[in-house]
């Protein structure tokens, strides 16, 4: 395997470069592995983030993609309360086609580079499996099948729940009520996450409006939930909907679909869902309420913080390392999204820079929640 560290030089020519502490890009001949790690910050603590599998149109595509990641993990980690980092990897290739033994050994031969600085777990295209392969060649690796009594495995339903404790919080923020009985939802990706927050919407009584690139799925959806309606893949951002949910891939909120919005709120899983930072403020313009992305789906980091700390042996909280502590800790996500309205509107500012501007100040000071007791 061969690697190497892409310089300030190289980095300057990607908007999404922001001093990122490590970019390391590399490729394996014998596996196919091509494949890029970046770390953000660690001011906070190791890295954590998890491994994308995509298939990118382009090196240049994976470069921008892992270091908007990476950043973006910077800060949900701190907005989680975890004393870590943040960074992400990605695997460039078809996952159904290229996905090998081999390559993700070779992908844990990669991480264990960084000598634990970044520590990874799932993400698109990789799953429990595939970390346990990984873990072959390293030591920093999460989302592992849990031994009996230990946390771990898949934490995409932990990232659902959190996602749906948030959209509680947005939902008392605008109308004063968490009833969730006949309201309406558009949810854009049903994959493990979005399927989940489907699942948990349906069982408080919502109306479903869901859209997929999987015709299977959609049918499942269908067969499964109470009442649900299938849309185009460009119909989601007109439906008729309160509430939409983004749970597939980023920059969904843009400048081409926003003004076809006439929810009330938008709430969901996906990864750095504005496509620039003035779609925060077309958002705020239209009077729509956004519940920052890094902050509402941080449920699973949360989840693979634990299994690290649990692993580790450290445990920076002033609770045990348990299951009902862990979701109790998700469950804060509502308090720290009611606290981001609350700026916004203290403010005048848009609800993606009052969350960036609370996470700067916790890991630009290298300050977080280190036995703080009362706190997570």
């Amino acid at each position: 395997m061969e690697y190497h560290d892409l310089d300030a030089t190289e980095l300057s020519q990607f908007t999404d470069y922001d001093g990122h502490h490590i970019v390391r890009f590399f490729i394996d001949k014998d596996t196919g592995l091509k494949a890029c790690i970046a770390v953000h910050n660690i001011n906070l603590g190791p890295a954590l983030g998890g491994c994308r599998f995509y298939n990118y149109a382009a090196e240049e595509d994976a470069i921008r993609d892992v270091l908007r990641l990476s950043r973006g993990m910077t800060y949900k980690n701190a907005l989680a309360g975890l004393p870590l980092g943040g960074g992400k990897s990605v695997i460039i290739g078809d996952p159904s086609t290229m996905k090998t033994t081999a390559l993700m050994e070779m992908m844990g031969s990669a991480v264990d580079t960084l000598n634990g600085d970044y520590i990874t777990a799932e993400d698109s295209g990789t799953n429990v499996s595939d970390m346990e392969t990984i873990r072959h060649k390293t030591p920093y690796v999460m989302g592992l099948t849990p031994e009996e009594g230990c946390l771990g495995g898949d934490p995409s339903p932990v990232t659902a729940y959190g996602v749906f404790c948030g959209i509680k919080a947005a939902l008392l923020r605008k109308y004063g009520s968490q009833d969730m009985n006949g309201l309406k939802v558009a949810v854009q990706g049903l994959g493990a996450v979005g399927y989940e927050l489907c699942r948990l919407l349906d069982e408080q009584g919502a109306e479903l409006f869901v859209t997929d690139v999987r015709g299977a799925v959609l049918q499942k959806a269908r067969e499964q939930f109470g009442t649900v309606h299938i849309l185009e893949l460009d119909e989601i951002f007109s439906a008729d909907a309160q509430i939409f949910a983004p749970c597939a891939l980023g920059a969904q909120l843009n400048v081409n679909t926003i003004p076809q919005m006439t929810f009330d709120i938008i709430a969901g899983a996906a990864n750095n869902q504005l496509a620039t930072p003035e779609d925060d403020n077309r958002l705020q313009e239209k009077g729509i309420l956004y519940t920052p992305d890094y902050v509402i789906n941080a449920g699973g980091v949360i989840a693979v913080g634990y299994e690290y700390f649990q692993q580790l042996g450290k445990n920076p909280f002033c609770h045990d390392l348990t299951h009902k502590n862990m979701i109790s800790h998700v469950e804060k996500i509502r308090q720290t999204i009611g606290d981001i309205f609350t700026i916004t509107e203290k403010c005048g500012i848009a609800s993606g820079r009052a969350a960036d501007e609370m996470a700067e100040a916790l890991f630009n000071s290298g300050k977080n929640i280190q036995k703080s007791c009362g706190t997570a």
